[in-house]
């Protein structure tokens, strides 16, 4: 099994055991919760299940996309090499989950790239 890797622009890794993951954060306009739910497989970050808890401003869901408990659910399944967290003055900064373990990132941190660790 491999692992996530986050990598912060003052080059401090974080390792992490687990081969699933959970990125939120919140949409700057809507105020509304977004979650993604990513996988390590065989070196690549794959997207397994994106949600969001409403829609507007540039966040429509797809239109296989369900709703369930009132989040739109839906499958993208996008295969990423690494994701590169983008950051904004105006939310707070991304959450990411691994296992049952929550944190927020810190925007002091720089820029945060994610990949798996192999």
């Amino acid at each position: 099994m491999s692992g996530l890797c986050m990598v912060v622009a003052a080059g401090l890794a974080v390792v992490t055991p687990s081969d699933h993951f959970t990125l939120a954060w919140i949409h700057s306009v809507e105020k509304a919760e977004w979650r993604e739910d990513w996988r390590v497989e065989s070196g690549r970050l794959i997207l397994h299940q994106a949600s969001a808890m409403g829609s507007g401003a540039g966040m429509e869901p797809p239109p296989e996309a369900v709703l369930k408990g009132g989040r739109w659910v839906w499958h993208p399944n996008i295969v990423m090499e690494e994701i590169v967290l983008a950051r904004s003055d105006f939310t707070a900064d991304w959450r990411l989950c691994v296992d049952t373990v929550c944190r927020d990132l810190r925007k002091d941190d720089g820029q945060t790239r994610l990949r798996a660790c192999l």
